[in-house]
């Protein structure tokens, strides 16, 4: 994203924070799992640093966190892979969260432009997210953002394996 774009995306969303975006870490996973819980996912601390164990191992990840005032504020998790569909990388968002009292900010904005930039970097120019039904405040933000409703997700739970 070229850096006019980037500032016209950033005074579209009204970015007023002195913010910086950088990797995350597992030193983060106190602050992560506060700002899991408020995207509405329970998340312990010993949870996070479990998951952050196995996702910042694998290269196939990506950790973005956004700190305000050295605080984390925001995060933005990413992951590529192959696919059946089409011969390149594909890229997917799988969370976003923005902590509520900086919401309305450009910091989620701010978040998916360097996402998407270390797309790029890795020659990924397929982007998928979901978002569930309920969030359409998310959705207007998915969009505002260049993001285009082209399909519905399907879940199920299935029953552990006995052992």
């Amino acid at each position: 994203m070229s850096s006019t774009k980037r500032w016209l995306l950033d005074a579209r969303c009204g970015m007023d924070v002195d913010l910086k975006i950088r990797d995350g870490k597992l030193s983060d996973a106190a602050e992560l799992a506060a700002l899991m819980c408020e995207l509405g996912y329970e998340t312990t601390i010993a949870e996070m640093e479990s998951r952050l164990i196995s996702i910042l191992n694998d290269p196939r990840y990506k950790t973005l966190v956004a700190l305000n005032s050295d605080k984390i504020c925001g995060m933005i998790g990413t992951v590529s892979a192959s696919s059946y569909l089409h011969n390149d990388f594909s890229g997917r968002i799988i969370a976003l969260v923005v902590s509520r009292e900086l919401r309305q900010r450009g910091i989620g904005a701010r978040l998916i432009a360097a996402a998407e930039k270390n797309f790029v970097q890795r020659e990924i120019t397929r982007v998928t997210l979901t978002t569930r039904f309920e969030r359409e405040e998310a959705h207007r933000f998915y969009e505002k953002v260049g993001y285009a409703r082209t399909g519905f997700r399907f879940a199920k739970n299935l029953e552990s394996a006995p052992s």
